[in-house]
C-alpha cells in the first residue's frame, strides 16, 4: 500500500491519510479555508454593527429612550413591591380580625338558634319569634 502525500506538506502520524488521493485532500483544505473566512459573531455584535448605519442623533435618542424606559421599569417594580407589602400587611392587621370576629358572632348566633330549636321546638327557631307567642295564621301574608 502506498500513501499519497500532498506537495509541500509532510504527513503527521496523528492525521489519517485520505483514501481518495491528493484531489480529495485539497478539497478538504479548501473547505477549511471557507470556514475560516466566516467570522463567528454573536447576535449582539451583529446588532451593534448595524447601528453604524443610523446617524449619531438617532443612536443617542434611542440610547436615551432605552435608559429612560429601563429606569421607569425599575422604579415601577420597586413601587409595586412596596405597595404590595403595605397592602398585604394592612389587610392582615386591619381587616382579618374583623372578619374573624364577624364569623365568630355568626357561629354564636347559629348555636343559640340551634339551642332554641332544641328547647322550644322546630317552629320557634325558624320564625325567630318570641317564645310563648301565637303562631302565624295560615293563608295570610
Amino acid at each position: 500500500m502506498a500513501a499519497v502525500v500532498v506537495a509541500g506538506s509532510s504527513p503527521s502520524p496523528d492525521e489519517p491519510v485520505p483514501k481518495g488521493g491528493a484531489e480529495k485532500a485539497e478539497d478538504e483544505l479548501d473547505d477549511d479555508d471557507d470556514d475560516d473566512d466566516e467570522l463567528d459573531e454573536t447576535i449582539a455584535e451583529r446588532l451593534w454593527g448595524l447601528t453604524e448605519m443610523f446617524p449619531e442623533r438617532v443612536r443617542t435618542a434611542a440610547g436615551a429612550t432605552f435608559d429612560l424606559s429601563l429606569s421607569v421599569a425599575q422604579k415601577m417594580y420597586r413601587f409595586s413591591r412596596a405597595a404590595l407589602w403595605i397592602g398585604t400587611t394592612s389587610f392582615m392587621i386591619l381587616v382579618l380580625p374583623v372578619v374573624f370576629e364577624t364569623e365568630k358572632l355568626q357561629m354564636e348566633q347559629q348555636q343559640q338558634l340551634q339551642q332554641r330549636q332544641i328547647l322550644l321546638g322546630p317552629n320557634t327557631g325558624l320564625s325567630g319569634g318570641v317564645p310563648g307567642a301565637l303562631p302565624p295564621l295560615p293563608g295570610k301574608i
